[in-house]
């Protein structure tokens, strides 16, 4: 019985991991043209968006309305809905 859940508990952290792997392609994939994990682009880096969510009980819905918002900073924003809260997830992670 202890393999079982060692095994359930290990499978978790692989596909745990394979689910911050594909946020972060994500990331890159819709909005890596003006933002990086550590540096300004165009637009600020991850991390400096985390830490300005960070602690804020409303962080996930501030940052989506932020991001969809089309008289905020992305006008021309077309990811879809279910990427980019999973982006957003993941940058409130960082």
């Amino acid at each position: 019985m202890k393999s079982f859940w060692l095994c359930v508990l290990l499978a978790a952290g692989v596909f745990a991991a394979g689910v911050a792997s594909a946020n972060a392609d994500l990331a890159q994939a819709n909005c890596g043209k003006c933002h990086e994990m550590d540096k300004k682009k165009k637009g600020p880096s991850w991390k400096t968006i985390a830490a300005k969510y960070k602690g804020k009980p409303d962080a996930e819905a501030a940052a989506l309305k932020a991001t969809i918002d089309p008289s905020g900073d992305h006008p021309e924003f077309k990811a879809k809905p279910e990427d980019t809260k999973a982006v957003i997830k993941w940058m409130l992670t960082q």
